[in-house]
């Protein structure tokens, strides 16, 4: 089979730069099979989710991997692509509803420069283990800056402007099983490091929201340790959130097109620069509640309905020959996260 053949016929759900062969014109009758097979799976997802109190990313991979069998149906193949790529990027713009730019300047300029230093010490430390295991940079910049940013959001995102040839859907996947995985250990595990080390509330909240992967893993670490430091959490984290545009943008220019190749894309992507622009109208007062808890929750559906879809459409095969040692990269790049975090939350705060 010819290198073309090869790419035309992977599932293309993070294309951004046009790295794999157009996919064949779908009529709208046939997105519906696999949006209705992916709604359906999702639903599942949250009911287990709610019922047994786990994180509805980590639901809705291990649900869509249960179905992965679908992926075979050719029939569900476009819906299952739309999920997995477009109501990604419309979860992502939607995903600057939950931040204001007034949360970000509360936080102080010493302790915001301290998390963007923190966020690229850890994604470049994802990058060097990434290449020392093997993997690539690739690799290394999608794990790393999943555990650096928001988790499963940001691996995602970093996905669509990595392109599927640099990372592929079983990377993707990895990566989403082990930031579901870290993020609901370090719930748990991290306030126990804090009360060890008798942080503060405001030291223990920064920690905290400096250092867990997924937004609600860390808020919930926030207010299990205390209303303060839930807050103080909620603010920190939400300033790493806001990083995501900035970091998807350098990683474009990093990321080009392979020579002989022609570049599609000549700016920010669209859906970046739609969550700045949600952010920029949030900040403004404007938006009222009920809005703006609607779009937080039209960010966790879309997500989740794109994790979900992932999962059906991961290569199993490839999945299951790569073995543990990837996940090193995530316990690589979250052990500098958490060091770096206590380090600083002692710093600054004290």
């Amino acid at each position: 089979m010819t290198t073309e053949k090869t790419i035309a016929a992977a599932p293309a759900a993070a294309d951004l730069y046009g790295d794999l062969e157009p996919a064949p014109a779908a009529r709208p009758s046939h997105y519906i099979p696999g949006l209705i097979v992916t709604a359906l799976a999702t639903l599942a997802a949250a009911y287990l989710s709610d019922r047994y109190g786990a994180p509805l990313t980590l639901m809705a991979l291990l649900v869509g991997l249960a179905l992965n069998f679908l992926s075979a149906d050719q029939r569900l193949s476009p819906g299952l692509a739309f999920a997995s790529r477009t109501l990604l990027r419309w979860g992502i713009v939607l995903v600057g509803a939950r931040i204001t730019f007034g949360q970000i300047v509360d936080l102080g300029p010493a302790a915001l420069a301290a998390i963007v230093i923190i966020l690229a010490m850890t994604l470049l430390s994802g990058v060097a283990l990434g290449r020392l295991l093997g993997f690539g940079a690739a690799f290394g910049a999608l794990a790393g800056g999943a555990v650096a940013i928001c988790g499963a959001s940001a691996a995602l995102a970093i996905a669509t402007v990595l392109g599927e040839r640099r990372a592929s859907q079983a990377q993707l996947t990895l990566v989403l099983v082990g930031i579901s995985a870290a993020s609901s250990l370090a719930m748990v595990a991290y306030p126990l490091v804090a009360h060890q080390i008798a942080l503060g509330d405001v030291a223990a909240g920064f920690m905290l929201g400096a250092s867990i992967h997924d937004v609600a893993q860390a808020l919930g670490a926030g207010y299990s340790y205390s209303q303060h430091a839930g807050e103080i959490a909620t603010i920190a984290k939400l300033s790493r959130v806001a990083l995501l545009g900035p970091v998807l943008a350098i990683l474009a220019l990093f990321f080009r097109p392979e020579a002989g190749q022609k570049a599609k894309f000549a700016g920010l992507p669209w859906f970046v620069i739609g969550f700045f622009g949600l952010a920029a109208l949030n900040s403004t007062g404007l938006v009222p509640p009920f809005a703006s808890h609607a779009a937080d929750d039209a960010a966790g559906a879309l997500l989740a309905c794109a994790v979900t879809a992932t999962g059906i459409r991961s290569p199993m095969q490839t999945l299951l020959q790569g073995g543990p040692r990837p996940l090193l990269v995530i316990v690589g790049a979250s052990i500098v996260a958490l060091v770096l975090s206590i380090a600083a939350a002692i710093w600054l705060i004290g």
